[in-house]
């Protein structure tokens, strides 16, 4: 199976939007560039986030949110976003009425039943989890393979945290990406793996010094 990967843009202080869940200047680097990302044309980075990014978006088969942001998008009208084959919406509510049943959208109770659907559907490709609450859910379950974050220089002081509500000490390899693009600093971590994940998630501890 692919791999499971945590990913937002995030603040230098941690937060993926505001408190009012806008994003302010954290997608500004996504056109602050000379090199196209997409066949859109709007979107235009550096050529080192070019690099870094483009094979990233190429890799992911599905992508899993939570309720509170497929509402805040209006689930996409039915439309993954960034040409991506499905999305996965957690959710304790069925899909909204005289929602299309043909659209790419599968919405599951709970992130472990999420993250099973996702990556049932994307076989060997990726299954990116967007941060927050969902992702950081994700994580505590012990299902997270990857941390991807592209910092920007910018500190909201409050807001919607990346790692969502997550207390409990996880710990991360040390990053074996790091690259700096215009307004943008990109990384990636692996998750260190505890030696008794179902234990972990039986009792809700984090994963502290093997």
């Amino acid at each position: 199976m692919g791999r499971v990967v945590m990913y937002s843009s995030v603040s230098v202080d941690g937060f993926v939007a505001d408190e009012s869940d806008q994003p302010g200047p954290l997608f500004d680097w996504l056109s602050s560039g000379d090199v196209p990302l997409d066949e859109s044309g709007e979107l235009k980075v550096s050529q080192t986030s070019y690099d870094y990014t483009r094979p990233y978006w190429d890799q992911i088969g599905v992508t899993i949110v939570g309720r509170h942001v497929f509402d805040l998008t209006d689930g996409w009208e039915g439309k993954p976003p960034g040409g991506i084959d499905h999305v996965v919406v957690v959710t304790h509510r069925p899909a909204p009425e005289g929602w299309d049943p043909e659209a790419p959208f599968h919405f599951v109770d709970g992130v472990e039943a999420a993250v099973a659907k996702a990556q049932e559907l994307a076989g060997d490709r990726m299954v990116e989890v967007a941060a927050g609450d969902v992702g950081g859910q994700v994580l505590a379950a012990g299902l997270i393979d990857e941390v991807r974050m592209d910092v920007v220089p910018v500190v909201f002081g409050s807001g919607k945290r990346y790692f969502g509500s997550v207390h409990a000490q996880h710990l991360l390899e040390d990053p074996d990406v790091v690259l700096q693009g215009d307004r943008v600093l990109h990384l990636r971590y692996r998750v260190r793996r505890c030696r008794a994940d179902a234990e972990r998630r039986r009792t809700g501890a984090g994963c502290g010094y093997q």
